[in-house]
């Protein structure tokens, strides 16, 4: 398994949206995201997100780190 990047909340809600993912709403730092066919998530808008938060993001959405990494290219 490739290593998991270093992302900013809008690299990765980026990425989310090549996947179909819409932005609902925001509140404070935090957007809720949602695509049919897949679980809503919530992604914060911080400078660099930790890992174990884009994790745990990565796993609700059911995607793995190749496909992010692909996704970003």
């Amino acid at each position: 398994m490739p290593p998991l990047p270093v992302l900013s909340g809008a690299e990765l809600i980026a990425a989310l949206r090549k996947l179909g993912y819409v932005s609902l709403r925001q509140r404070g730092s935090h957007v809720r995201l949602a695509a049919p066919g897949r679980v809503p998530v919530t992604a914060p808008l911080h400078a660099t997100l930790d890992r174990g938060t884009l994790r745990a993001i990565l796993r609700a959405a059911e995607i793995t780190v190749q496909e992010l990494i692909t996704l970003l290219d």
